[in-house]
């Protein structure tokens, strides 16, 4: 604590003499509950760390739910100038556009849960899960491919897989516009070709949840959520493509940093100037790679759906948000009293942008965007929505979830597979898992309390708390 400056109960500073080379100031958001297990991993240091790089403007970010990762915090947030600022693989991370989507139905708890192990089985058979798992749609040729990576969500609405108006309710409409497929290696390709439409593995999941609080009935509404209703959460990424994307790019940019002249402090910081040649390809990837996952949780969906018309007899789950977790976006925001055009790093961070953003859609924009928060399995979930003091202070930002506090070796050694189901089972849900071990690395004890980490951003102010959702169901890889 002695590096730190606390500025009130939320906010603490790492001042630029917490190390040298910093360019800008460090803030973490925390509580005094969530601070000790921040300062207790390299997260500080890999704050201060991006402190150094060059072209960034305000503070270096970390989350609530922020801990340590490859280079960038995850949960970390940093914003570089275009014209002058570098662009970092791994400030977006390997897992390209992993990020969640909320489906609502209008069934209410007492109608599901009675037959929840029967949706279970139904979207586990449906829905590809599990490491390495292939997509039910099969192998994709590469021309197909490649409009996949152009058109994103698009391409599965085209091919039947949802309507056009799921498309209006995602970050992008679900298609990142400066995609390149040209840009994306020909073994990024040949990893991701079988893996459309598949969840993976890891802390990925689909989650049968009810809404058991509301917060902001006004919002809720906005939302379309009530008390009792039925919604599905579905996390997952872009697969082995993104993962390959961000080791291609990372080779390039360790080359690159020699040509530009850019020393780092940590060579997992390895970046290019935004407007290089090497930069511009790497965001043309990284927005290919996005779309491959906007196009992954939209196919997931349509077999959510098929699931439960199925058993349901009733599979209308309109989407009420999708959002991004590891991305890198072109923005506007107001620095130092002036607008000023920006590349958001946000890995493992959510975009949480309050009313009237144009970037928002239609419906929501008297309220704000939905900021979608997934606790760990065997907890609860929140949907908060976007404010002023986000933009002011967080380029628009929140945290993504939970955040790890063990590391999976551990978590495994805690629990057995067996033992977890069980004690799931008591407590009313209901677990379906590709092997055991993906189901002992996810141990609901190995995260961070998700509430805990709630309230630091709705007391800070950068997102407001609306609804809580409780699992009664979870499929997992």
């Amino acid at each position: 604590m002695s590096v730190l400056q606390k500025l009130d109960e939320y906010r603490y500073l790492i001042p630029k003499s917490f190390r040298e080379g910093m360019k800008i100031e460090g803030l973490i958001y925390a509580s005094s509950e969530l601070i000790d297990a921040i300062e207790h991993d390299l997260t500080l240091t890999q704050v201060a760390n991006v402190a150094t790089l060059t072209g960034l403007v305000g503070r270096s970010l970390a989350m609530p739910d922020a801990h340590q990762g490859y280079g960038f915090a995850i949960g970390g947030v940093a914003a570089a100038d275009m014209a002058k600022g570098i662009v970092s693989a791994g400030g977006v991370g390997f897992d390209i556009n992993c990020g969640v989507r909320l489906l609502r139905s209008d069934l209410r708890l007492n109608e599901v849960r009675p037959k929840i192990d029967s949706v279970l089985n139904q979207m586990f058979r449906d829905i590809p899960c599990g490491t390495g798992k292939k997509g039910v749609v099969g192998a994709l040729s590469y021309e197909e491919l490649d409009r996949v990576l152009e058109l994103g969500a698009h391409w599965a609405v085209e091919k039947g897989y949802g309507i056009d108006a799921d498309l209006r309710h995602m970050e992008e409409t679900g298609r990142m516009p400066n995609a390149d497929p040209g840009k994306v290696s020909r073994r990024a390709k040949e990893r991701g070709k079988d893996q459309l439409g598949t969840l993976g593995s890891g802390n990925h999941f689909a989650e049968v949840q009810y809404v058991s609080e509301i917060f902001d009935s006004e919002v809720a509404g906005a939302f379309g959520l009530f008390a009792e209703q039925i919604v599905v959460l579905i996390h997952t990424g872009s697969r082995g493509l993104g993962h390959q994307v961000c080791t291609d790019y990372l080779e390039i940019m360790q080359e690159g940093m020699r040509k530009y002249g850019i020393q780092v402090v940590d060579r997992q910081l390895a970046c290019v100037p935004i407007q290089s040649p090497e930069g511009q390809s790497y965001l043309k990837a990284m927005a290919s790679a996005a779309n491959f996952a906007f196009a992954n949780r939209q196919m997931i969906t349509h077999w959510t759906r098929e699931a439960f018309a199925t058993v349901l007899g009733n599979g209308d789950l309109p989407v009420v948000y999708d959002v991004c977790h590891n991305i890198a976006k072109e923005e506007t925001h107001r620095v130092s009293g002036s607008s000023r055009k920006l590349l958001v790093h946000r890995k493992g961070a959510t975009r949480a942008f309050p009313k009237h953003r144009p970037e928002i859609p239609a419906d929501y924009m008297e309220v704000g965007q939905p900021v979608l928060i997934p606790g760990s399995m065997g907890t609860c979930s929140y949907v908060l929505v976007g404010t002023e003091r986000a933009m002011e202070e967080t380029f628009g930002s929140s945290c993504h979830g939970a955040g790890r506090a063990k590391s999976r070796h551990a978590a495994k050694k805690e629990i057995t597979a067996e033992k977890l189901i069980e004690d799931l089972k008591h407590k009313g849900i209901h677990v379906r898992g590709a092997s055991k071990s993906g189901l002992t690395e996810e141990n609901p004890d190995a995260y961070k309390d998700v509430s805990l980490v709630v309230e630091v951003v709705h007391n800070a102010g950068i997102a407001r708390k609306v609804a809580k959702l409780v699992p009664i169901g979870v499929i997992k890889g």
